[in-house]
């Protein structure tokens, strides 16, 4: 597994933190959450959602992502389980999230999800001059002269 593969995946969502995500388990779309970071936990975030949200159910789920500014994409599989820690509601509330829950903290329909992450396919853009030139010259691109396709585990 590539450490920086890692970093720059971390950085892009600490930059950008909307994923698409869905469960494994059902034919339902996937939908647009916000993902809440720990710096120390390169293995999990959170989302805020609803008890009554297509993902409240929990499960084995599937993330996309792609960076603010396209340089960075992923899909990532993990598992969606209830995070019944208070301190972790403490640790990320704030007012954009609040905005959400009529009743702030104290709102029934309150729901937090921890997304446990297994692993990763990510794509990282960094074109080299001979791939920029044969963009422009319209000449036949490989993937490897635009960047990199790692599998990694979280």
């Amino acid at each position: 597994m590539s450490k920086s593969t890692r970093k720059e995946l971390w950085e892009a969502l600490d930059d950008s933190p909307f994923i698409m995500i869905g469960l494994n388990a059902n034919d339902e779309h996937s939908e647009p959450m916000t993902v809440q970071l720990d710096k120390n936990a390169d293995s999990e975030f959170w989302i805020f959602t609803t008890k009554t949200n297509r993902i409240a159910q929990g499960g084995p789920a599937m993330a996309q992502f792609s960076s603010k500014n396209h340089k960075v994409f992923a899909c990532i599989s993990g598992t969606l389980k209830t995070e019944d820690n208070p301190q972790i509601v403490d640790k990320f509330w704030s007012n954009p999230v609040d905005s959400w829950y009529e009743l702030g903290r104290d709102d029934p329909s309150l729901c937090v999800m921890r997304f446990e992450l297994k692993d990763a396919e990510v794509w990282t853009v960094h074109p080299g001059i001979k791939g920029m030139f044969k963009l422009f010259t319209n000449n036949d691109v490989q993937p490897e002269e635009m960047g990199k396709h790692e599998k990694i585990a979280l």
